[in-house]
């Protein structure tokens, strides 16, 4: 493949380079946003009909037993980031013949991890749910969902190694059709199977694992369709591991991931002692985070276009332009965090009662509503600036993040709030609120030192 073919009317994607910067971060960013407010939509649906369905023990069997799943797939998006920013920077660059070769490697190898850790939820579901503390009256329903959904891992994969070499390149539109195919199809049979059939978490788990099967097919369907473009070749050979774009992607990947375990190992810790407290304090953690993340994609979204913006910038040698985004970045996400902020603030009884009956929990999730809004504005200027972080390809510096965000100031906020202050469960909601203030002063430092000028690119 030509450069020239690279950069004609028929390539993929946008150039991020060219234009107002707004107008970039708006028309890359709303597709993103979509996507991702539609895919947590429809998590929101699966606890939902099971709430209204089963109660609090299936909102809590659901809820525990997607915990694994909600651990694999900041994996799978570690691993799509981390081939989304490469490829942002070669197509910044033009290096359009290492774009292919990154494409194959990035499938091939999230394809394996995929198949470990699907069949390492199947095998260790019990002991997982243990770990977490899951209340013994919902402990059959976590285990069925765990198991059906450890099933679907490759298909998390395969769409999210897809849709991170698409918005490498600068499309960001497709992953948002791809999505609206896993949407409709997991509320369908979520209704279908919980409400009409009664299969109880069962029948939400395979709904999901319908749904992300369909995803991945709308995504492999559109890129086989395209060959072309991507220089795709239905056979082994195009799967082939290149060893120098598999370290790089390694060398982006394995910090992110470790990152996201980090954060979700101690969303995990503070869900487990959250469970200690009851089933109703279970009820609450477990919709109020439901909830937080649904709110949340409007912020993250835009911070997640941004880091491919800044990577297709950097790769073009415009620095005071991929600046430039970061800021207009935070203005964006903050105007949203006003928003949430509000929202949360003054509706929150009739947020939670879309989700439960149970007047316990609701009157429970008004406290969780009206905490976590810091956490709006604390992600907002966190992520924003943590987007030149990523886009720079500053892995390790993530990675530092990422751990003092997880591990340090989750945990230890949670230890000082819940058990030295004696706060009990609230408590444990008032250190997810805070704990990203810190890491946003430090990213904020870094951006204002300039000292991302002077990075290498992943270029070299």
């Amino acid at each position: 493949m030509s450069s020239a073919k690279a950069v004609n009317s028929k390539a993929v994607g946008m150039d991020l380079t060219k234009g107002p910067v707004m107008g970039a971060i708006l028309a890359f960013a709303l597709p993103i946003v979509l996507t991702n407010l539609i895919q947590q939509l429809y998590s929101l649906v699966d606890l939902m009909v099971i709430g209204h369905f089963m109660g609090s023990i299936g909102t809590v069997g659901v809820s525990t037993g997607g915990e694994m799943a909600d651990l694999v797939t900041p994996v799978a998006t570690s691993f799509a980031t981390a081939g989304q920013i490469y490829m942002a920077q070669l197509a910044g660059a033009k290096k359009t013949d290492e774009i292919k070769r990154a494409v194959g490697t990035l499938i091939t190898a999230m394809l394996a991890l995929s198949l470990v850790l699907g069949a390492g939820a199947i095998l260790f579901c019990r002991p997982v749910l243990h770990f977490l503390n899951c209340p013994e009256e919902a402990m059959g329903e976590a285990v069925r969902y765990m198991v059906i959904t450890g099933i679907g891992y490759p298909f998390i994969f395969m769409y999210n190694a897809v849709c991170g070499a698409l918005r490498g390149l600068g499309e960001s539109k497709r992953p948002l059709y791809f999505i609206c195919v896993a949407a409709t199809i997991n509320i369908f049979l979520d209704v279908l199977f919980v409400a009409v059939f009664r299969m109880g978490s069962a029948g939400t788990a395979i709904a999901t694992v319908m749904s992300q099967l369909g995803s991945f097919i709308a995504a492999f369907h559109y890129m086989y369709q395209r060959k072309e473009r991507f220089d795709f070749e239905l056979k082994l050979s195009y799967l082939q591991i290149d060893s120098h774009a598999l370290k790089i992607i390694l060398g982006q990947a394995i910090p992110q991931i470790i990152r996201s375990v980090a954060v979700h190992f101690s969303m995990l810790w503070v869900n487990a002692g959250v469970n200690s407290y009851g089933l109703t304090a279970s009820a609450t953690n477990s919709v109020g985070n439901k909830i937080q993340k649904f709110l949340q994609v409007f912020v993250t979204s835009v911070a997640q276009a941004s880091g491919a913006i800044v990577g297709q910038n950097l790769g073009a040698g415009k620095k005071d332009r991929a600046a430039k985004a970061v800021l207009y970045t935070f203005g964006t996400t903050f105007i949203v965090a006003c928003v949430l902020g509000t929202v949360s603030w003054i509706f929150p009884r009739q947020i939670f009662g879309v989700f439960t009956n149970d007047p316990a929990v609701i009157d429970y999730g008004v406290v969780y509503m009206h905490i976590i809004t810091i956490h709006y504005f604390a992600s907002s200027f966190t992520a924003s600036f943590q987007s030149m972080v990523t886009g720079s390809g500053f892995a390790t510096f993530d990675l530092f993040i990422g751990l003092l965000d997880g591990i340090v100031c989750r945990i230890g906020l949670s230890i000082l709030f819940a058990y030295v202050l004696g706060m009990g469960a609230t408590g444990f909601f008032w250190a997810t609120a805070l704990t990203r203030v810190i890491p946003g002063c430090i990213v904020f430092s870094y951006f204002m030192s300039g000292k991302w000028r002077e990075r290498d690119l992943l270029l070299a």
